[in-house]
């Protein structure tokens, strides 16, 4: 298949979404088919939905040499009204969007959200199929565009919200095998010193490590370490508040931020922890995973896809990234009971050994677009 994949800026960007992108084009072009890379440049929202008007936008994708468009639904304010004159074309290739999670699903300001639903709707209305990466983000999708019957009825351009749900993986880390993961555990449940927590993300508002702070400063200092991985420079205000932050509740000493990190020294980090604490908005959670493949337990907010990977109680936790003292409850509890800590942990390995491989998800995809493609 000749196949075209739509982003923003790099595929080597650093976030769970573009990794998704990137496995599969991997994936893609071992499997003999070619993927033409489409890149359009970061930009203000505004400007982006500037794009739907530009001339040379809508005639470089109508020219593209493929049968299928892939477009990263990251994309959409630049493509709703794109789509809608690709869709009048004819002959013309499918549209296909990857959708990792929703903008509208985020928080935002109330005078920006309806704008943003708008958006979106408008443009998730424009495609042929969807590539899901989880059962929640397809039911976000399905929300958004209006699902019903009746719905479908009325508007004859609007396709049934056909597409496949491909989850993320964890195997492109250098993973211990079973018996040292065992190892690392029975160590973690005898280990009498501080809780190590470990948050990895982009050190953005939606990732909530505010709220884990703030958390923290109601656990006497003694008991924990927070060891932070995560690019400080994708919103600079952001990063210096957090500082802040540390700095007011003196800190300082407790928390370690090591910024971007490259996969075998994350696998370091992986190995050093006793718990991941990541209590954002996820459409999956790749990181999630990625900690269950050490053997970590994982401390996850209950919205967005974590309970499709976290079953609170049993391998983690599921709070109310709000909710700080609640979380202050879990980890006081965690840093004095190793046994429970290492239980979690013995089942948050279970949990990834049963999940889906890259090759496994990438493989469903593939098999899609080929029917997509027919």
């Amino acid at each position: 298949m000749r196949i075209g994949l739509l982003i923003y800026g790099s595929l080597d960007t650093l976030s769970g979404g573009y990794l998704y992108d990137r496995k599969l084009v991997e994936h893609l072009r071992e499997a003999g088919d070619s993927v033409e890379i489409v890149s359009l440049p970061w930009r203000s929202y505004p400007a982006h939905l500037a794009d739907n008007l530009s001339l040379r936008l809508f005639r470089r994708l109508r020219d593209l040499p493929v049968d299928i468009l892939l477009q990263d639904e990251l994309n959409h304010p630049s493509l709703a009204l794109v789509n809608w004159r690709l869709r009048r074309l004819q002959p013309r290739y499918p549209l296909i969007s990857i959708v990792h999670h929703l903008r509208s699903s985020e928080q935002h300001p109330r005078r920006l959200l309806p704008l943003y639903r708008a958006v979106e709707r408008a443009y998730l209305r424009t495609v042929d199929g969807f590539i899901f990466n989880s059962r929640t983000t397809r039911q976000a999708v399905a929300g958004l565009r209006g699902e019903s019957e009746e719905e479908r009825g009325e508007r004859e351009n609007l396709a049934p919200l056909g597409g496949v749900i491909a989850y993320p993986a964890a195997d492109h880390l250098p993973t211990p095998d079973g018996g040292t993961v065992e190892e690392m555990i029975r160590g973690r449940g005898s280990d009498a010193g501080p809780l190590r927590i470990l948050f990895v993300g982009n050190l953005i508002a939606r990732k909530g490590l505010h709220h884990l702070i703030a958390a923290l400063s109601r656990v006497p200092t003694a008991d924990w370490l927070l060891d932070v991985v995560g690019d400080e420079t994708v919103d600079y205000a952001y990063a210096a508040a957090l500082r802040s932050q540390i700095d007011a509740a003196g800190l300082k000493s407790n928390i370690r931020l090591y910024g971007r990190v490259s996969d075998d020294e994350l696998a370091q980090r992986y190995r050093a922890a006793h718990l991941l604490a990541v209590l954002s908005y996820e459409g999956f959670g790749i990181v999630y995973l990625e900690a269950m493949a050490f053997g970590l337990p994982v401390l996850a907010g209950v919205h967005g896809a974590a309970g499709e990977i976290v079953d609170s109680g049993v391998n983690g936790f599921l709070v109310e990234p709000a909710d700080v003292d609640g979380i202050a409850a879990h980890l006081s509890a965690l840093a004095g009971d190793r046994v429970r800590l290492a239980a979690l942990g013995r089942n948050a390995r279970q949990r990834f050994a049963s999940h889906p491989s890259w090759a496994d998800s990438a493989a469903a995809v593939r098999a899609y677009l080929a029917t997509c493609v027919q």
